[in-house]
């Protein structure tokens, strides 16, 4: 089976995300943001996983437009964090790179299904 390159990037992500959380919680005691944060961070890799098995096009397209969606809301946490002083520059800026790295992944797979639903 050929490697999906961008489920694969979703998942390290993920671990990533995982990491930032438990920091945030234990050392930070960032509790709301970092539930955010999670909760939207590791639901990328879990839509494109369900996208892999969808029911249709359709479902595959709805799918993927959703993990984009929760792409651009992880780098939105990302954000408050950083400028709400509980990540460095260095931390949001390594991990946000990730995350548009993820968003233009996802629209480009977007575009493409939509572009093949139209033929």
């Amino acid at each position: 089976m050929k490697e999906n390159i961008t489920a694969t990037k979703a998942v390290n992500f993920a671990i990533k995300i995982i990491e930032l959380y438990k920091t945030l919680v234990e050392v930070r005691r960032e509790y709301v943001m970092a539930k955010q944060l999670l909760r939207s961070g590791t639901s990328i890799g879990a839509l494109i996983r369900e996208a892999e098995h969808a029911e249709s096009k359709a479902d595959f397209l709805h799918k993927m437009n959703v993990a984009l969606k929760e792409a651009n809301e992880t780098s939105y946490w990302l954000l408050l964090l950083y400028k709400g002083g509980f990540i460095l520059e260095s931390i949001y800026n390594s991990y946000n790179d990730d995350c548009l790295e993820l968003v233009k992944l996802l629209a480009s797979n977007v575009k493409t299904t939509k572009a093949n639903l139209k033929k």
